[in-house]
């Protein structure tokens, strides 16, 4: 019955081996037989690193040993195996078992018994110096370089053995002193040279265990996460030691992490090119002359993996350093810290890599600017900030407040700072130039100059980067700014319609058919967005305190010498920036797709401050209107005084809203040079129009295109149901039809067949892509050529097929429908799938041609359709005009060019048809930029 009953119930036969793991007597008992076999078998081994069986079976020792301690913590009390531990201290000879062993099986197992002692959390095994001392000679010991190189598993779980212990630090800052000692160093330290005295190698001993982390800071995964969040723990314990404090500042910490981040810089390409893979090339990109750039051993591209996992590692130690400051509470570790990073990174090497780029040498000022932006874009700290754009910018120095009442910590940071100016003495060139004398403002202004498109576009958005982000430091370097002292005249909203009309009016005149109710309603939904999330706009729009102001800890630096507060200001017309911009703005439509949306995001966040002014170089000055005769209401003042004082009153403010709702007459003289500018591209865009065949209809296939890539790598946005009305670019009879992506995807894989699986929709720097590259803000049409009624494909001339061809009038009507499924129309008309070919042979010509800037000075000649009938050359005069193979014409160009006329940069009308669905997507932002100004700050009165 004993053996049917014990084999129902799961349990042995054994009565010993259970109460032996029960009863504390026994298994204690156990323990110790374990524990003085381990002895023997250690005593009779000559050499562990040769004796294979000796060593496997101390191992297995060190391993039940471990999983009696870790059985007996899981157990009610008591328990005996750990209070022997404690009292006999068999840490002490298994450390010294695993130090001498060179094995690292028998490593790894003394080190989960460590681990198991310290979780026990029981006989105060973390408080106790002996525990401490023992383990931290086994960690130094195997982790050094004379021990044996150990395997990713086992380093991994030395670290965060560590790292467990500087978390009962931070919980309990009691047992520090079992860690960390504070010894005298003095009379030692006098036979040292400076240097080995600012190495810290005279204070390891103090805190290995500080050391053992610092190691692997600079490692990727588990392990560096462990060191460096252990780091951290470290030093925000120093807040409540002050010789831990001291010993900090007096320690290499600084020096090591500076040194670290700067190798880590260091390894990163000097050459760089921005590139994007073939296969995931956005659709911007592809339907444009966009061409990958050329690479080799010196040169490397962006989208290299292994250019992107250097600079991910650079990124993530940089982020180290600002968790280090968020995390330290202690000034004087601090301000060691920033002085280290200021003197050994900022100008040793971050600064002279941008003193030697150039764009002669094949991409080094491409690189050191995009290096630039990457480090503004990562980094958040508002003293790590101040000190990188203090320093390129060439701002004035203060002098740094007395920090007073700690003269022993004062004194530790006096000294450091004097061994590091001894130490950078060695590093001094005697003619080194400063940012005193070439900053960060002359290499950008010198950099938008240049012949390279890739410069111009990675120094645009490093330009954004800091007028977005940084832009208390732009108003007085980058910037030529007035300052603001009162409110000043604001605009009325009878001129606010006007500016809407004419920004929206700009927008219609580029064409499209498209629900651009949702596409405007998208980008005001964006703007919105931008301008609340702005670090200058915040104090604008954020709820007022009691007081009547708000503040914000945390957003300041607090070194001396920071911008504190920005006031209201405003552009100057003399302004260098706006004038670059302006003339990179003229070329538009020759420029690099990647140009024009960087200098579009330019513009944008330059105007998306809320103490920018955009009156007087956006928009026209308030203090400038000019009304007409007949909107000037003459009325008696005697009359309006009389009658009741309520009556009085409200015909005074009936008055005023009246004139507010006037609309002023702009003088071209007074018109700012920015609307010009926008004005003559529209013109521009008219100009291709009569220029280029099939315009209309090549504009609007390429919006599809655009809008069948994303539907195929995205979620289209829903199409609201009711959109706010809008000035001028509202038709009654508009009507709003659903996307039909088989049709795009038909027009698309037509005319280009390399497009046929888009993979990606986003903009190369990722700015509003579904805004920019496609989705519900590219695809939308008005035109000269459209008709009023169903659109239908109109054929070449060459083909007659008896349709009605639209003439082009003065006038422009909005379609009421978009365009027709591609095959129903063509079989509703008759077209057979040759002349279908041959429509497509004509589209993929003209969009081959080769065309230039619009010249408004002269009359502009069509560019004729290529003759598709074989043996039909006609007469000799047409023969002037050759088609040559990049599909540029021939003839009288030649003759200008041999007559020493400089040649125009030209762009395929592929390129151009891109470029205008990017100015009229930024015509739309601007407009509801504007807009959201107005009511978001207050820019519009109505009285």
């Amino acid at each position: 019955m004993d053996f049917w009953s014990r084999l129902i119930a799961g349990t042995s036969l054994d009565k010993s081996a259970a109460n032996t793991t029960h009863l504390p007597e026994k298994r204690l008992a156990r323990f110790k037989k374990e524990y003085s076999e381990l002895l023997q078998e250690w005593r009779n081994a000559s050499n562990l690193a040769n004796d294979y069986e000796a060593a496997e079976d101390i191992r297995c020792s060190i391993q039940d040993l471990t999983n009696f301690l870790s059985d007996e913590s899981r157990r009610p009390l008591p328990h005996p195996c750990i209070a022997f531990a404690a009292s006999k201290q068999i840490y002490i000879p298994i450390g010294k078992i695993a130090t001498t062993s060179y094995n690292e099986g028998i490593i790894r197992e003394a080190v989960a018994l460590y681990a198991t002692l310290i979780d026990s959390e029981e006989e105060d095994f973390v408080e106790n110096e002996t525990f401490s001392k023992s383990l931290m000679n086994l960690l130094v010991r195997i982790t050094g370089a004379n021990s044996i190189r150990l395997c990713s598993d086992t380093e991994v779980e030395v670290v965060e053995l560590s790292f467990n212990i500087t978390t009962k630090i931070r919980l309990d800052p009691e047992i520090l002193p079992a860690w960390f000692t504070a010894r005298e160093h003095e009379e030692s330290e006098g036979g040292q040279d400076a240097h080995e005295k600012f190495t810290g190698k005279t204070h390891k001993e103090d805190f290995p265990l500080f050391y053992l982390l610092i190691d692997y800071i600079h490692h990727e995964g588990r392990i560096g996460d462990f060191a460096r969040t252990g780091l951290l723990y470290i030093i925000e314990a120093a807040s409540n030691s002050v010789a831990l404090e001291q010993w900090i500042v007096e320690s290499d910490l600084a020096t090591l992490m500076a040194t670290g981040l700067g190798a880590l810089y260091s390894q990163l390409s000097r050459k760089l090119v921005i590139d994007h893979p073939s296969d995931e090339l956005p659709p911007i990109l592809a339907l444009s002359d966009y061409q990958h750039p050329i690479t080799n051993y010196e040169i490397v591209s962006s989208s290299s993996p292994d250019f992107q996992a250097h600079m991910e590692t650079f990124l993530s130690h940089l982020v180290f350093w600002q968790d280090v400051l968020n995390h330290c509470k202690s000034v004087e570790v601090k301000s060691t810290l920033l002085e280290h990073f200021q003197v050994i990174f900022l100008q040793q090497l971050l600064y002279p890599s941008l003193l030697e780029s150039s764009d002669v040498d094949g991409g080094s000022s491409v690189a050191v600017l995009t290096y630039l932006r990457r480090i503004l874009e990562a980094l958040d700290h508002p003293d790590m900030i101040h000190l990188i754009l203090h320093y390129l910018l060439a701002l004035p120095d203060t002098t740094p407040a007395p920090t007073g009442s700690r003269a022993s910590v004062s004194a530790a940071r006096k000294r450091k700072s004097m061994d590091l100016a001894t130490m950078m003495q060695g590093f001094q060139v005697e003619d080194a130039t400063t940012p005193a004398l070439f900053n960060l403002v002359d290499l950008i202004q010198g950099s938008l100059r240049s012949t390279s498109e890739q410069t111009i576009s990675v120094t645009l958005q490093l330009v954004s980067v800091i007028l977005r982000r940084h832009h208390r430091y732009a108003v007085t370097t980058l910037l030529w700014t007035s300052q603001i002292f009162s409110d000043g005249s604001l605009r009325t909203i009878g001129a606010h319609d006007l500016e809407m009309e004419f920004l929206l009016g700009l927008a219609g005149r580029i064409g499209g058919e498209d629900n651009f109710d949702e596409v405007y309603d998208n980008h005001v939904k964006d703007c919105m967005g931008i301008l609340e999330s702005h670090p200058c706009s915040i104090t604008l729009v954020a709820p007022k305190s009691a007081g009547g102001t708000t503040k914000f800890a945390g957003s300041l630096a607090s070194i001396p010498g920071a911008p504190r507060d920005i006031r209201s200001h405003t552009l100057r017309p003399e302004d260098p920036m706006l004038k670059t911009l302006l003339g990179i703005l003229a070329s538009f439509f020759t420029n690099s797709i990647e140009t024009n949306l960087s200098l579009t995001g330019v513009i944008v966040d330059l105007a998306s401050c809320g103490f920018m002014r955009i009156d007087g170089w956006l928009l026209p000055n308030p203090t400038e209107y000019v009304y007409g005769e007949d909107e000037a209401e003459a009325e008696d003042p005697y009359f309006m005084c009389l009658g009741d004082p309520i009556d009085v009153q409200e015909r005074a403010q009936i008055r005023e809203l009246k004139r507010a709702r006037r609309t002023p007459k702009w003088d071209e003289n007074k018109i700012p040079v920015l609307l010009k500018q926008l004005k003559k591209l529209v013109d521009q865009v008219s100009a291709y129009r009569a220029e280029i065949p099939r315009f209309d209809e090549l504009l609007q296939q390429r919006r599809e295109a655009f809008q069948a890539a994303t539907s195929a790598t995205s979620t289209p946005i829903p199409i609201r149901q009711a959109p706010p009305p809008r000035s001028s670019f509202e038709s009654s009879s508009r009507s709003v039809s659903p996307p039909r992506i088989s049709a795009l995807d038909s027009l698309a894989q037509r005319i280009f067949p390399e497009l046929s699986t888009p993979s990606r929709s986003h903009s190369p720097r990722g700015r509003r892509s579904q805004e920019r590259s496609s989705g519900g803000g590219l695809s939308g049409g008005y035109g000269l050529s459209t008709p009023t009624t169903s659109r239908a494909v109109v054929p070449p001339p060459q083909f007659p097929m008896g349709l009605e061809t639209p003439s082009r009038g003065s006038s422009r009507a909005f379609s009421p429908s978009p365009l027709r499924d591609a095959e129903t129309t063509l079989r509703k008309h008759g077209v057979t799938a040759s002349q279908a070919a041959a429509f497509a042979a004509v589209d993929q010509s003209i969009l081959a041609r080769k065309v230039g800037l619009p010249d408004f000075k002269g009359e502009i000649n069509p560019i004729p359709f290529p003759n598709l009938r074989p043996g039909d050359n006609g007469n000799g005069k047409e023969e002037s005009n050759v088609v040559a193979e990049d599909g540029s014409l021939q003839g009288e160009v030649e003759g200008n060019v041999e007559g020493g006329v400089e040649e125009e940069k030209k762009v395929s009308v592929n390129h151009v048809l891109t470029n205008v669905i990017v100015l009229q997507e930024f015509l739309l932002e601007v407009a509801a930029l504007v807009q959201v100004r107005a009511g978001l700050f207050g820019e519009v009165r109505y009285v």
